[in-house]
């Protein structure tokens, strides 16, 4: 049991190891913003993940001890990495898109952020 138990920590342990480094190596070679944007969070998610389920795997099978610290730490890498991606290539399409180059979204609704619908008149306010 202790052998496939540590052949499987190391499996994990390389596998995170590989998408943080291929995670970096897309941060300093990929052309724009939102491409750099894209490489590092998929792989940081993968390579922590990784790491923090070998961590699991070494503490429960290997030295029988239950953490929690692992769980929420994931927990929190899972919630957090593409929510606060999601904020900064927002604010990117906001400082550097126009409204007109933007392709349509297909929907009666248009981009949020860029409909600036002229505000509705409350009915029966109007003075004559």
């Amino acid at each position: 049991m202790t052998l496939v138990s540590e052949i499987a920590i190391s499996v994990l342990l390389v596998i995170g190891g590989v998408f943080g480094l291929v995670g970096s190596y897309g941060l300093l070679k990929l052309p724009d913003t939102m491409s750099r944007l894209h490489a590092p969070t998929k792989a940081s998610t993968l390579g922590i993940g990784g790491v923090l389920l070998a961590s699991i795997l070494h503490f429960a099978l290997i030295e029988q001890k239950y953490t929690v610290e692992e769980i929420l730490v994931t927990i929190f890498l899972f919630i957090t990495a593409p929510i606060s991606t999601h904020f900064l290539a927002k604010a990117w399409l906001h400082r550097n898109a126009r409204p007109e180059d933007l392709p349509e979204t297909g929907t009666d609704c248009g981009w949020i952020g860029y409909d600036l619908a002229e505000p509705k008149e409350a009915e029966g306010t109007e003075s004559d």
